[in-house]
């Protein structure tokens, strides 16, 4: 057996008698936790909403096998539901990035004090998941990003995610400002997924990265049964090993070929073509040897947009799943 339990986590009182609410679902075992805690957060962006079909995947399975449940499971949907409601990236009204506010303050502005309330409310999770979409124009396989200051602690935990996809990226001090970065320096260890594209659910995907979370929760002693597989995700540390491809003229961008690729170089990922005249324009095509994953998702271009990103190296410990 199980208890849910849903809870406000923020709450502020808004113009014409609304209130905001960040809420969220507290799954635990009836008979009393094994004090393990995982949190799954998403919709920081209101845009992206990929997430939004792991939460529902993770009660259901939950649902399905009570039984198995050996400590709690904290689900946030919407950090950002004025985002979301509202089909915006950022919060509505104050033209801001949510995910450019972390850690908040508790005397501030609305803003500020409601990204502090998330924080509190996070303190003490084993293990948060930090799950993004990319934006409309890109489509990105599943992917976890890791600032390199939290390597160590977080490539582990990343490498049983069941993504395709570690990118450990420098440290850049806008990232100080992100949910991530705060909860990481907090020690609270914090994975950023990004897949799928905006404003869409690719429920492959979801299926995908949901297998992850019940293969980290079985390894926090949150989850019994069956150890699930997982594939092995390629790995990258070096960012001289990423080629980034760009639109060489303006037009429609038909693309070709799907995340996943092996390309080799001249292998065309796309065609640009002009439909008022039907003529071909251009076309994009591999320089080097790699693996593609990220794709133009949105057919309209400006010379120069960005269509491709290809990872031209892969280190010891990465590797392609079968």
């Amino acid at each position: 057996m199980k208890e849910i339990m849903i809870q406000d986590v923020a709450k502020v009182s808004l113009p014409v008698d609304e209130t905001l609410r960040i809420r969220k679902n507290r799954i635990a075992p009836k008979g009393g936790s094994s004090g393990k805690r995982i949190s799954v957060v998403t919709g920081i962006h209101g845009d992206e909403l990929e997430g939004q079909y792991v939460c529902y995947e993770i009660i259901r399975r939950i649902n399905e096998h009570p039984e198995c449940l050996k400590g709690t499971v904290d689900i946030y949907p919407a950090l950002n539901p004025l985002g979301i409601d509202s089909v915006m990236r950022g919060i509505p009204a104050f033209d801001l990035d949510m995910n450019r506010i972390f850690p908040g303050r508790g005397d501030g502005d609305m803003n500020e004090y409601v990204a502090a309330e998330i924080i509190r409310d996070l303190e003490g999770s084993g293990l948060c998941l930090d799950i993004h979409a990319s934006n409309i124009y890109l489509t990105e396989i599943p992917q976890i990003r890791i600032n390199e200051l939290h390597e160590k602690q977080l490539v582990p935990l990343a490498k049983l995610s069941n993504v395709d996809f570690i990118w450990v990226h420098g440290a850049s001090t806008v990232l100080e400002s992100t949910l991530a970065y705060s909860l990481n320096s907090r020690n609270v260890p914090t994975l950023v997924v990004e897949m799928g594209v905006g404003m869409r659910i690719t429920k492959e995907y979801g299926d995908q990265l949901t297998d992850g979370i019940f293969r980290l929760m079985q390894e926090l002693g949150i989850w019994e049964g069956e150890k699930i597989p997982v594939r092995t995700p390629v790995i990258s540390r070096n960012p001289e090993e990423v080629t980034f491809l760009n639109a060489p003229v303006s037009g429609i961008f038909i693309k070709e070929l799907s995340h996943g690729t092996q390309l080799v170089p001249g292998m065309r990922i796309g065609k640009i073509v002009n439909p008022l005249s039907g003529e071909l324009l251009g076309e994009v095509t591999s320089p080097v040897e790699g693996w593609l994953f990220t794709v133009r998702e949105y057919p309209v271009v400006d010379q120069g947009s960005l269509v491709a990103r290809i990872l031209t190296q892969m280190t010891e410990d990465g590797g392609r799943a079968e």
